[in-house]
């Protein structure tokens, strides 16, 4: 569907803590799941392991978080951060029901990120405004009320994360032309395929760059993330289709690449100002359209 696809639709798992967890996204890079907790103040807790890597955005609620001898709070816009074989618990003993977005990184992507163990050691990191801001993106996206990719943003968050608890920035390289040249080559490749699924891991395999580094250099020489490039090369699609054939919205959003007509009506309507039908009239004639959008800004 995207290089983020949602699928909120998924079914929900239950584990016997009564955590509900959701699987967002999937890629061999990285994983998003929606974990929803309904234990009990009070519920005696249960030691579990961090299988992987991970970062657990707090959107709602309040628990206890137990990891290597310390103890942590965390409440809405705290981070929880997950080390492979690290046993944890986590308690409740002040409110019920809390709900976390959890990005899960493979190995290799934190390696690119910055595999610096002081800050995948962290445990919890407390609501910061440079990471809340980007939790609340990624939240946004996960609800499908943004066009930022949910893989993006979560590698943007992982990147910012380990910066701001290491303190140390990576800086900004110079391109080079080979970089350039991917990028561009990406670009084209992206806009042949938009009706394709694609995925921010296999359009990086194209050209032969890691998922975070692809993400870093596509940005800087597009000037946009391979997901709003995607997302606008449908969208350009769409608009020409709704001008000049005569066919349904449904089958236009389908044929070029959103897979759900919800999300591609309120996607056209956030770039065009107008409902994708309005865009019709307005392409055949309909003046009345636009001329009331510009009144309404005058």
């Amino acid at each position: 569907m995207t290089l983020a696809t949602v699928c909120s639709d998924l079914p929900m798992t239950v584990s016997p803590g009564g955590m509900g967890a959701t699987k967002l996204f999937s890629s061999r890079s990285l994983s998003a799941v929606d974990y929803r907790c309904s234990a009990r103040v009070g519920e005696r807790p249960f030691v579990e392991v961090h299988q992987g890597y991970s970062i657990a955005y707090v959107r709602k609620g309040s628990f206890g978080y137990r990891t290597r001898g310390e103890s942590f709070e965390l409440v809405a816009g705290s981070l929880l951060i997950g080390h492979p074989g690290d046993e944890y618990e986590c308690t409740h003993e002040h409110v019920c029901g809390d709900e976390c977005l959890s990005f899960h990184l493979a190995p290799d992507l934190v390696d690119n990120v910055g595999d610096r163990a002081e800050a995948w050691r962290a445990g919890s990191v407390p609501p910061l405004p440079e990471l809340v801001v980007l939790g609340e993106l990624a939240q946004a996206a996960a609800d499908g009320r943004s066009n930022v990719g949910l893989d993006e943003i979560g590698m943007v968050l992982a990147g910012r994360f380990v910066e701001v608890v290491s303190g140390k920035s990576p800086g900004q390289a110079a391109l080079r032309e080979q970089d350039k040249r991917r990028a561009v080559e990406a670009a084209m490749w992206i806009d042949a395929h938009a009706h394709e699924p694609i995925d921010l891991d296999g359009a990086a395999s194209n050209v032969g760059l890691s998922p975070f580094h692809f993400l870093r250099i596509f940005s800087r020489v597009v000037g946009a993330t391979p997901h709003q490039y995607l997302v606008r090369s449908r969208l350009r699609r769409a608009a020409r289709l709704l001008a000049d054939v005569e066919r349904s919205i449904t089958d236009i959003a389908f044929d070029v690449g959103f897979g759900d007509l919800s999300n591609f009506v309120r996607t056209f309507h956030r770039a065009a100002g107008v409902s994708p039908r309005a865009y019709r009239k307005a392409a055949r004639g309909d003046r009345k359209i636009f001329q009331e959008r510009i009144a309404q800004h005058s």
